[in-house]
């Protein structure tokens, strides 16, 4: 009795991403993301869908951003080796959130899927075609899809940027470590008792024996106070815990570091794109 042959199954890449801002606004999580795209390729029978292997952009902790190159996503990047060498037919992801949250950044990385011969798939819509000149609405809708996406992403951090600062103008805790002498409880500061025991025992070293800051930082160290994190004292870090003036000029300078860095990151990343081009 004959049979019919069974067409080979199309391999794809599993390819999950979860971000801080995202998880913090709807808990989409790397679980959740797996399920759907297995009941979607469980669900297909022509072509019958195998997934041939899953990779992950950031770890439910740190997250990784949905506006990151393919370059700096290696997830992403392990993907696209898999269908390089042959041993995949193309990505499959959640939904285009998740394959990347900024436009240009979806549309680099369906562009390079499309130039290796491979194919893209997301497991709210199914097969996205590569973009075709006679039929430019196709590629209008998956750019909206994009476009909302992004919306999406600003909406989400400024909701948590004005909140955090409307918490701090309250004189709550918004968001970074608390200083020497405090903790996070709850979600609020309250006071450590023990660091406070251990910042008022060097203002008595100071005040009242005269010690110098490298004489109390030699003394804390010896006698093993604790320091925030556990590690040796040094002279600046005792300087800041006895001077309030200190502490704030540490901050502006801590500012200053952080702009420079995105300054420099928002610089490399242009560069990159011109070197796409």
């Amino acid at each position: 009795m004959a049979t019919t042959p069974r067409t080979a199954a199309l391999r794809l890449v599993l390819v999950r991403r979860v971000s801080t801002a995202g998880q913090a606004a709807d808990g989409y999580g790397l679980d959740a993301q797996e399920a759907d795209c297995r009941r979607w390729a469980k669900a297909q029978t022509s072509p019958r869908v195998r997934i041939v292997h899953m990779v992950t952009d950031g770890d439910g902790k740190g997250g990784k951003s949905g506006t990151s190159l393919l370059d700096e996503r290696p997830g992403l990047m392990e993907a696209v080796e898999w269908i390089a060498e042959g041993k995949a037919d193309g990505i499959l992801a959640p939904n285009l959130d998740r394959l990347a949250r900024e436009l240009t950044v979806q549309e680099a990385v369906l562009s390079y899927v499309w130039a290796l011969g491979a194919r893209a798939f997301t497991a709210d819509h199914g097969e996205h075609l590569e973009d075709d000149a006679s039929d430019p609405m196709r590629t209008a809708m998956r750019q909206m899809r994009g476009v909302f996406h992004q919306l999406d992403r600003g909406l989400i951090i400024k909701r948590l940027t004005e909140g955090r600062a409307a918490k701090g103008a309250k004189g709550g805790y918004a968001y970074g470590a608390p200083r020497f002498g405090q903790r996070v409880e709850d979600g609020e500061l309250t006071a450590d008792e023990r660091e406070n025991a251990v910042a008022e025992e060097m203002e008595r070293w100071r005040d009242e024996e005269g010690l110098s800051l490298r004489a109390i930082v030699a003394r804390a160290n010896t006698e093993g106070l604790p320091s925030k994190r556990g590690g040796k004292w040094h002279p600046t870090t005792v300087a800041r815990l006895l001077s309030p003036e200190a502490r704030e000029k540490a901050r502006q300078q801590s500012a200053r570091a952080r702009a420079a860095r995105k300054e420099q990151q928002r610089r490399e990343r242009a560069a990159r794109l011109l070197s796409q081009r």
